[in-house]
């Protein structure tokens, strides 16, 4: 691959590594006292499931989120700050890829009727996708770096 700049690896570094500030702010605007505190979180994707067209929405989060929602709350905004740290390191960064790709569906699925969220959720699905098929861990990485992932 010719670029004028880059390396076809750098630019997927690149691409990586902006995914993965993309992660991080999502966690670092996120009110997490609301979140982990009152519940604020799950108990909006609560409203937003009890009301989905789909019935499988509906009944997954009644059986997976509903009766874990302290639990579920910590998960969703730790895994955004681990995905964002972990594909800007380069850490781990196809279970990263894979991990980011899943949870992008299912806001995506969550948010089916919100045109913002759709279009945020589907290009971060896009790049994980890409980063993921092209191998974007390696350049600038600590997968490279240990030898991780060749």
């Amino acid at each position: 691959m010719q670029t004028i700049w880059l390396g076809g690896a750098e630019w997927l570094a690149v691409l990586r590594i902006g995914l993965g500030l993309w992660w991080l702010e999502s966690w670092r605007h996120k009110d997490r006292k609301g979140w982990l505190e009152r519940g604020t979180g799950i108990a909006w994707a609560s409203s937003v499931a009890a009301e989905h067209r789909w019935g499988f929405v509906r009944r997954g989060f009644e059986v997976v989120v509903a009766p874990r929602p302290k639990l579920m709350a910590y998960v969703v905004v730790y895994a955004e700050l681990a995905l964002g740290l972990g594909l800007i390191a380069g850490f781990l960064a196809p279970i990263a890829l894979l991990g980011g790709l899943s949870l992008n569906l299912l806001y995506l699925v969550l948010m089916i009727h919100d045109w913002a969220e759709q279009g945020q959720n589907s290009m971060m699905a896009l790049v994980s996708l890409v980063a993921f098929f092209a191998m974007g861990w390696q350049a600038w990485s600590l997968d490279r770096a240990w030898g991780l992932f060749l």
